[in-house]
């Protein structure tokens, strides 16, 4: 495998991939389905943590299944009680897949931690390097996040 440059196709095997070059503030590795929004999204009461989903009248991706998805967010709107509905998500088996932002997002970082400690169980968490090659991520793109290497497949 080449190098893997932010933005750069890189040859993996037989396929082509584009790789986008990060920083895993959790590190781990993921495959899911990609959910993006630009929107902040409050988990306390936007957040069905029972199924997975997205249950935030006003959010772009009310309805959407957060379970094996990769969440591509700015950020959330609610700090103190995120941790706990991600733990919760964690322990009913419909956390994401892996959170990726554009910043550092110490809460995701912090949920992930815990859920580590109390269930054995924890999510990627990953910062992009370059917002402009971020915003290639759409919605349903199938990701493969690796440790801070985010493929698009």
């Amino acid at each position: 495998m080449q190098s893997a440059v932010d933005g750069r196709v890189v040859r993996d095997d037989t396929v082509w991939r584009r790789v986008i070059a990060g920083r895993a503030i959790v590190p781990g590795d993921a495959e899911g389905v990609a959910l993006v929004t630009s929107e902040a999204l409050s988990f306390w009461g936007g957040f069905d943590f029972n199924t997975g989903t997205i249950i935030d009248a006003h959010h772009p991706l009310v309805g959407a299944r957060g379970r094996a998805a990769s969440w591509r967010c700015r950020s959330a709107r609610d700090h103190r009680p995120r941790p706990a509905v991600l733990l919760e998500a964690v322990r009913a088996g419909t956390a994401p897949a892996a959170i990726l932002t554009t910043g550092v997002d110490s809460f995701f970082a912090l949920a992930s931690i815990v859920a580590d400690v109390m269930y054995g169980k924890s999510f990627p968490v990953d910062r992009a390097w370059s917002p402009p090659s971020f915003a290639t991520l759409r919605n349903r793109m199938r990701l493969v996040v690796r440790s801070g290497a985010i493929r698009l497949t």
